[in-house]
């Protein structure tokens, strides 16, 4: 499934038809069609270099695209961008607030910009920014990498906006802050929220309603996360060795073999139909490995991810 149909369904918050940008010769996004559903977590989940920010960027009136059409929340990105700046939070991957300003003066300021106060739509940000609380006279810059993102979060919710925008939010931060991310982002969903975001991690993807595999500009699936682990039909064994290295060369040379990747201590092997564990084993006694450990696995969202790129 490369795309998903369009349609103009009024529960759908953003509707992608056909959007395109390229840089020079260089195709960021291409052709690409997707809808995300009011309330919906929708996550866009993709390499460095993918398209994603493009993407991103373009949706929150930031780009023009060269071709296509969409629109967040109602509104045409292109024809309504005015009112269109006021309905969206946008956190981008960079931090970019003011670093010289405190915590409390950078979400003053935001609120300011867009019209409202802390105090107005305080109940939206109350979980997060008690957090902060402690730090509020502290300036952005000093603040370590978790805070920052929370702090971003904050004064891309301040202004109660119709749809958020999370561009690759937890690259960068450690594992315990990346976990209190998402569940914050779980709690704004309860509320209603729609979020897009965008993420390099594919063990986020299984925090999302629904996502999207996005690779050189392109869609290369739309699914449940559970429906793109389901994409993958071929056998698939979990490998290792006293020498791994020898072993990756070893197993991509064989002539069972459709694909092999490391993935942690272990290498994901992709085989043709009707080879079983005994048979990679023999193979690999044969090539004098020891060690060896093989076991059958189901496919992981990587796993899909990868296959659909061979394709």
């Amino acid at each position: 499934m490369t795309g998903q149909a369009v349609n103009n369904n009024p529960m759908d918050a953003i509707i992608i038809d056909h959007l395109s940008k390229a840089f020079g010769d260089t195709r960021a996004v291409q052709d690409v069609s997707l809808t995300v559903r009011e309330g919906e977590l929708f996550g866009l989940i993709g390499p460095d270099g993918a398209g994603k920010t493009t993407l991103f960027k373009m949706l929150v009136t930031l780009l023009l695209p060269d071709a296509g059409r969409a629109t967040v929340a109602g509104r045409d990105v292109v024809r309504d961008f005015r009112a269109l700046r006021t309905m969206v939070g946008y956190m981008p991957g960079r931090f970019s607030l003011y670093p010289d300003l405190s915590v409390e003066e950078n979400l003053s300021f935001f609120a300011t910009v867009f019209g409202t106060t802390i105090e107005v739509n305080y109940d939206l940000i109350r979980e997060i920014y008690v957090q902060l609380e402690p730090f509020k006279k502290r300036r952005a810059g000093a603040l370590s990498g978790g805070m920052k993102q929370k702090l971003a979060l904050c004064c891309a919710l301040i202004h109660k906006p119709a749809v958020l925008f999370l561009d690759e939010p937890t690259t960068g931060v450690d594992a315990v802050s990346r976990r209190e991310f998402w569940e914050m982002l779980q709690t704004l969903k309860k509320r209603g929220l729609t979020i897009l975001v965008s993420t390099p991690y594919m063990d986020e993807a299984g925090q999302c309603d629904r996502i999207a595999l996005m690779q050189n500009g392109r869609i290369l699936a739309i699914d449940t996360p559970e429906g793109v682990e389901h994409l993958f039909r071929k056998p698939l064994f979990a490998v290792k060795a006293s020498d791994t290295y020898q072993l990756i060369q070893d197993l991509r040379k064989a002539p069972f073999t459709v694909t092999c990747y490391a993935f942690g201590e272990f290498l994901h092997l992709t085989t043709k139909e009707g080879v079983s564990a005994a048979s990679i084993q023999q193979y690999l006694i044969e090539k004098q490995h020891s060690n060896v450990v093989i076991k059958p696995i189901e496919a992981g969202i990587e796993d899909s991810f990868m296959a659909l790129m061979e394709q």
